[in-house]
């Protein structure tokens, strides 16, 4: 626990700023991890259940599911499902407005991990030049005769360059992971919900 203290002493002032970032990186990937899961976007069963429903007539049965359900496909077809009856070009646009609602609520917080992954190694670098410095002002008032003194300096850019390589590594490896599942769950929704309209429409039109 010492060793730990003292390493936080000698990273300076950037070293906290690191930490957290990266407790707000880890709180960010463990909020994506939980929200992105794919029972929670769009249940694997459920578009057929609505396509089953909707196609022998029971439109109240699959408007309860739907509201009971309470997931991004839910409300997407749901938005469909109210506009039942309307030309199929006023259902696909309401069911493409609430998409966007969702595809934001699936996107929440993945540019600030971004920003984090970007920012990290250049506040590592920063510590880096200021461990530097110190490490030149120690050699202007004790010469290089005594390393000792040289010490704290080059801790200080070595702690914050390793430091800033740590946060952004693998907030960089979660962003571009979490940016692809949403890509994934996103085409996923469009083309289940793409189905219920063409379903809808196609009974409009009988």
């Amino acid at each position: 626990m010492q060793e730990l203290l003292g390493l936080f002493k000698m990273g300076g002032f950037v070293l906290p700023i690191l930490i957290l970032a990266a407790i707000v990186a880890l709180a960010i990937a463990g909020n994506r991890l939980w929200v992105l899961r794919r029972g929670r976007v769009a249940p694997r069963d459920l578009a057929a259940r609505i396509a089953e429903l909707v196609g022998v007539g029971k439109v109240q049965q699959a408007v309860k599911l739907l509201y009971e359900n309470d997931t991004p496909l839910a409300r997407m077809m749901l938005a469909a499902l109210q506009d039942a009856g309307q030309p199929r070009d006023v259902i696909k646009e309401s069911v493409e407005e609430t998409g966007r609602h969702e595809v934001a609520h699936l996107d929440r917080y993945l540019n600030f991990l971004g920003s984090i992954a970007g920012v990290a190694p250049l506040l590592g670098l920063l510590g880096t030049v200021f461990g530097i410095m110190h490490a030149f002002a120690a050699i202007g008032m004790v010469g290089t005769g005594d390393p000792k003194a040289l010490a704290g300096g080059i801790a200080e850019a070595l702690i914050t360059t390793a430091s800033g390589l740590i946060v952004a590594i693998p907030s960089l490896m979660f962003y571009r992971y979490f940016k692809g599942q949403v890509d994934t769950l996103v085409l996923s929704l469009e083309k289940e919900a793409l189905k219920l309209v063409n379903l809808i429409a196609s009974g409009t039109e009988k």
